[in-house]
């Protein structure tokens, strides 16, 4: 099989058409340019160059190697430059998961570092529940994941990616979205209320009953849902009312009025950042330099 070296040294032959000229720009000297042809057209079993002592032509097989020859460098080169790029992060692919609400919060920030920071980077998005990213992170199948808190593995490491504060979203007609001033917890008591799924979306469920205990409110449960949006469509027809991140506010319903929410924290709604710690996508650890120093939490 013939070498780079072969093909980089024919390239040069049959654009001078001049050894000498070929050698000085290898920097070489003539002799082993001469073999490397050789060793080339030996290997091809075809004569690719007509050689005299006044000057130096292609052989018609010779013009139609030198195309292929220039595409086989051109590639070779690329490979090259992809593979340095992928072992510093600068090119390949990164895998993320996220939270339907997270898409209209912190997801966007995150792109931009990546799209900006790292532009060769394939970026590849998975919208998953905060449980099956834990399970693709474990399994190797996503890099970042943008999750609820939840318990992790040991081996999966976090670090804070935003809090927000939570809102009543009411059908615009109920008695809710016409009171002054914000919402306190004891409006919810007796209301039908849309809940979150204590499996698929065990985190709000747990943080609106943990709020619902402390103010000793018993809302009246209608549905259980997992997705932010299929409660919000339900608020939209009039099956109740709900408790969203405030930036769910974002998706626009023309029968849902948004309410402000008092609540002794101001910001009960977390999101973390978790990798799995033995995840050695270069792509990802330039990523997590370009969001900054923030220490990871086991």
């Amino acid at each position: 099989m013939f070498t780079l070296a072969q093909l980089t040294s024919f390239i040069a032959v049959a654009e001078e058409l001049h050894f000498t000229r070929a050698a000085e720009r290898l920097r070489m000297t003539q002799p082993p340019l001469s073999r490397q042809i050789q060793l080339l057209e030996n290997e091809l079993r075809v004569q690719l160059l007509d050689r005299t002592n006044r000057s130096v032509r292609l052989t018609p097989a010779g013009r139609s190697f030198l195309h292929e020859a220039r595409r086989i460098v051109r590639q070779a080169e690329h490979a090259t430059l992809a593979v340095r790029q992928a072992s510093t992060g600068e090119a390949g692919a990164l895998a993320i998961g996220f939270t339907a609400a997270s898409a209209h919060s912190a997801l966007g920030s995150l792109l931009d570092v990546a799209r900006s920071a790292m532009p060769g980077v394939e970026v590849v998005l998975r919208e998953l529940v905060t449980r099956d990213q834990l399970e693709a992170l474990t399994e190797g199948s996503l890099d970042l994941g943008l999750i609820r808190p939840a318990a992790v593995g040991p081996e999966l490491r976090l670090r804070p990616a935003g809090r927000e504060g939570l809102l009543a979203a009411l059908p615009t007609g109920h008695p809710l979205a016409a009171k002054e001033g914000d919402l306190e917890v004891g409006d919810f008591d007796g209301q039908d209320f849309l809940m979150y799924s204590p499996i698929e979306a065990r985190y709000f469920h747990e943080l609106l009953i943990s709020i619902f205990r402390a103010a000793q409110v018993t809302p009246v449960f209608t549905q259980y849902l997992s997705q932010i949006h299929s409660i919000l469509a339900l608020v939209d027809v009039g099956w109740g009312i709900a408790l969203v991140p405030q930036t769910a506010a974002r998706m626009r319903h023309a029968g849902i009025t948004f309410k402000p929410l008092a609540l002794p924290n101001p910001e009960p709604v977390q999101l973390n950042l978790v990798w799995h710690e033995k995840n050695d996508n270069p792509a990802l650890h330039s990523l997590l330099r370009q969001l900054g120093p923030q220490e990871s939490q086991p």
